[in-house]
C-alpha cells in the first residue's frame, strides 16, 4: 500500500476557497438564467372587448371598423433570446439566422435581447411548443391600444425616446425587453424594439371585409402581418395601427414575436 500524502492545511483552505467562488459563480449564473426565464414567461390578461381598429385615410390601415375580440392571455414581452434557445435546444431546431452576432444583440450573451432572424414559422413553431399560438392581427391591435380609445401610440397620441426604441431613440439596435415603461395592459414594446410577427395573411384590402367578432384574416397570401414597428423604424411605423408585412421565410435583425394563450375555464 502506497503511504497516504499529507496536504498542507493552507492548500487546503485555497482549494476550498476556489471551489466556493467557482460554486458561488455557478450558482448565481443558474440563478440568474433561472430568474430571467420566469420573468420572460410572464403572461397579462387582456380583458375581451369591442374597439376600432385601424385609421381612417390611412392606406391599408382603412376604413376603421369596429371589432369585438374574446379575452386572451399575450406574453408581456417579446420572446428573448434565452427562452428561443431552450426552444432549439429541446427540439434541435436550429439557431436564429444572426445567432452569436453581437451587432444585432443576438445570442447567449443577450438573454434578455429579444429573439430576431427567426422567420413566421420559426415563431409559429416556438408558440406551439410553449402550448401557445401566435396572435391574430386584431389581438395584437386590441392588446397594443392598451385599453386606449383613438390613439396612436400604446400610450399616447405622441411617441419619443423615452417611450420606445425606435429611429429617434438612436439606441443603434435591441435593447433588453422591459427597458420601456409600458402599457395600461402591462405590456412592453407594443410599439418598437422589434417588430412582431402575427398569425395573419397580408391583404391590403383585408379591413374592407373583416369580420366583427374575432377575425383571423384572409384565408391565404404571400405574406404573413408583422406589427409594432421596430428599433430602426420611424414614428409612424410604431403606430398602434401600422400594418406590415413579410414572406413566411423571411427572417429579420429587427423582427420577433411574442405568444398569446386563450382563457381556458
Amino acid at each position: 500500500m502506497l503511504p497516504m500524502r499529507v496536504v498542507p492545511k493552507a492548500v487546503i483552505a485555497v482549494l476550498f476557497i476556489l471551489a466556493l467562488g467557482f460554486s458561488t459563480s455557478f450558482s448565481q449564473s443558474n440563478q440568474e438564467l433561472e430568474k430571467a426565464g420566469q420573468t420572460q414567461a410572464e403572461m397579462v390578461l387582456i380583458p375581451g372587448g369591442e374597439f376600432v381598429m385601424g385609421r381612417d385615410d390611412e392606406g391599408d390601415c382603412s376604413p376603421a371598423h369596429r371589432v369585438f375580440v374574446d379575452s386572451f392571455y399575450m406574453d408581456k414581452y417579446e420572446v428573448t433570446n434565452a427562452q428561443y434557445f431552450d426552444f432549439c435546444q429541446e427540439t434541435e431546431r436550429r439557431l436564429p439566422e444572426f445567432w452569436g452576432m453581437e451587432e444585432f444583440h443576438s445570442g447567449p450573451d443577450f438573454p434578455n435581447y429579444p429573439v430576431v432572424g427567426i422567420s413566421w414559422s420559426d415563431a409559429k413553431a416556438y408558440a406551439e411548443w410553449a402550448d401557445k399560438r401566435l396572435p391574430t392581427e386584431a389581438e395584437w391591435e386590441y392588446a397594443a391600444r392598451g385599453g386606449l380609445i383613438g390613439k396612436k401610440y400604446p400610450n399616447d397620441d405622441e411617441v419619443d425616446s423615452t417611450k420606445a426604441n425606435y429611429t429617434q431613440a438612436k439606441l443603434g439596435g435591441t435593447v433588453a425587453v422591459g427597458s420601456f415603461p409600458p402599457n395600461a395592459y402591462g405590456l412592453h414594446d407594443m410599439a418598437g424594439n422589434v417588430w412582431e410577427w402575427v398569425a395573419d395573411y397580408y391583404d391590403k384590402d383585408y379591413y374592407e371585409s373583416s369580420l366583427y367578432e374575432n377575425p383571423t384574416g384572409p384565408e391565404d397570401g404571400k405574406f404573413k402581418v408583422i406589427r409594432g414597428g421596430g428599433w430602426h423604424s420611424g414614428p409612424s411605423c410604431n403606430t398602434v395601427y401600422f400594418r406590415n408585412a413579410l414572406r413566411f421565410n423571411w427572417v429579420d435583425f429587427a423582427v420577433g414575436f411574442r405568444c398569446v394563450k386563450p382563457v381556458r375555464e
